[in-house]
Order: structure tokens, then C-alpha cells, then sequence
């Protein structure tokens, strides 16, 4: 079974900084990407940043240059680094993980239960 455990979330006044964290557990094979998403109240969940196993990273357009993604393989940890927050950054942030369970398996895709980030202006 694996799990995805997320941190780091809270209340930050607009123009503030927030660190999230998310760590992976359970049986894991190996690892495609991890990453963020996120939904504000009444809107549907969108990428926030992905982190592929090669390095490669995948930014909403309008987030690159604010937020950064980080990943520790060694600790099945992905990391979203978020500065200048703005109110409508605010929302449920939820950690993903595409991975394969064993080597039997193909991949599969996994959500940790999500960390609520609020902006205030």
C-alpha cells in the first residue's frame, strides 16, 4: 500500500513564503514523476509542478516563477517552494505520485490527502 504524506501547509499573508513537503511510503518499485496539484474552492484541481526522475520539471505557466519543485529520491520526497504568495494561490495542495508498486506492475497513480494553503490579503 502506499501513502503520500503531505506538510507544510497554512495561513501566510500575501507576498509571504511556504515550503511544502510530501513523502512517499509503502511498497514502491520505482518512481515516474511526483508532484504537485491543487483546487480552489468551487474550481476543478490543475497542475501545479511535476517532477520527472530525470530531473525534469513541468510548471503551470503562470506559477514558474514563483514556485519551485524539488525532489529527494533517496528519501521518496518531493518539495514545492512557494514565494510570493498571492490570495488566489489559496486552495487544497495535493501531492501526486506516479510510481510502479513492484516490478510485476505497471504505473500507477496516487494522491496524498491533500494540505490547505491559505493567502490572505
Amino acid at each position: 500500500q502506499v501513502q503520500l504524506v503531505e506538510s507544510g501547509g497554512g495561513l501566510v499573508q500575501a507576498g509571504g513564503s511556504l515550503r511544502l513537503s510530501c513523502a512517499a511510503s509503502g511498497s514502491i518499485f520505482s518512481i515516474n514523476t511526483m508532484g504537485w496539484y491543487r483546487q480552489a474552492p468551487g474550481k476543478q484541481r490543475e497542475l501545479v509542478a511535476v517532477l520527472g526522475s530525470s530531473g525534469y520539471a513541468n510548471y503551470a505557466d503562470a506559477l514558474k516563477d514563483r514556485f519551485t519543485i524539488s525532489r529527494d529520491n533517496a528519501k521518496r520526497a518531493v518539495y514545492l517552494q512557494m514565494n510570493s504568495l498571492k490570495p488566489e494561490d489559496t486552495g487544497v495542495y495535493y501531492c501526486n505520485l506516479d510510481a510502479r508498486p513492484n516490478i510485476l506492475s505497471g504505473s500507477r497513480n496516487y494522491w496524498g490527502q491533500g494540505t490547505q494553503v491559505t493567502v490572505s490579503s
